[in-house]
């Protein structure tokens, strides 16, 4: 039986998500543009469905973008403190644990809202609920994230059998990005585009345990690939791409040398004028 989320796992999201994205949470993670930086991303295919960890950042601080794309196209998302994050990790192994404990399904042994085990986390103004739920097509875990203030709820649903998978992913990426707060550069130099031809090239800086860095994207239509430069060797890759641009202006002007060997702006002797 596939564990597959029920029909009720993210019809509302859509309005939530993009009041989310116009800084309506404590994170303003949607801050478009220099004011958020991506500093990672993981994706993860489980049984029909696709997810994305985003680990982005902005002025107020780190947070993770979870977005679920099921197999119609439909996308769902949450966001999370690394914080919560870290406390959600937490509850998917005791979720994984209690799920590996039962048996078979039962339909004749479901609870009446298909809830087996339920937690619930608190931060700042957000609640999550965390269902372990079954229905006609298996077992999920459906993340609710709602608004104390009001709005409407947005959720993912993780099939069951995913959850060790989905917390090791988010293990790795807590991992490399939860730093001391005493050791954290709270000012780090806004992020910078450049667009050439059919191309977009993103420059971003962040900071992980290992330190500052500079993450590098090359953005096409359908592709995209990225390296991270240190900044301990951010001089060197300026001499060398100073270097090479300097070898190139000597030859450009060789080469303009030798199509115009005479346009030295030195007047030449074409013998003595004619009367």
């Amino acid at each position: 039986m596939s564990d597959i989320g029920s029909g009720d796992e993210g019809s509302s999201s859509q309005k939530y998500h993009q009041g989310m994205e116009q800084g309506n949470a404590d994170y303003d993670p949607g801050q478009q543009g220099q004011m958020e930086q991506e500093l990672a991303t993981k994706m993860l295919q489980i049984q029909s469905k696709r997810f994305y960890l985003d680990v982005k950042q902005n002025r107020r601080g780190r947070f993770i973008k979870v977005a679920e794309i099921g197999a119609d196209g439909r996308r769902s998302q949450i966001f999370l403190a690394l914080t919560t994050a870290a406390e959600f990790r937490d509850h998917l192994s005791a979720f994984s644990d209690y799920y590996s404990s039962l048996g078979p399904p039962n339909p004749d042994n479901v609870p009446e809202d298909g809830k087996l085990k339920s937690e619930m986390m608190l931060k700042d103004n957000r609640r999550y609920y965390l269902d372990l739920k079954e229905n006609s097509r298996g077992r999920f875990l459906r993340v609710s994230q709602t608004i104390t203030r009001g709005g409407p709820r947005s959720q993912v649903a993780i099939p069951a059998q995913g959850m060790i998978e989905f917390r090791d992913a988010l293990t790795d990426l807590l991992d490399e990005f939860s730093v001391d707060e005493a050791t954290y550069r709270q000012e780090l130099p806004e992020g910078r585009h450049l667009h050439v031809d059919n191309k977009n090239f993103y420059f971003d800086v962040g900071q992980n345990a290992r330190g500052v860095y500079m993450r590098i994207s090359e953005v096409k239509t359908n592709f995209r690939t990225a390296i991270t430069v240190p900044e301990k060797s951010w001089p060197r890759f300026r001499d060398i791409l100073a270097d090479y641009c300097d070898k190139m202006k000597q030859q450009q002007h060789q080469q303009q040398q030798g199509e115009h060997p005479m346009g030295n702006g030195t007047p030449q002797d074409t013998g003595p004028a004619l009367k």
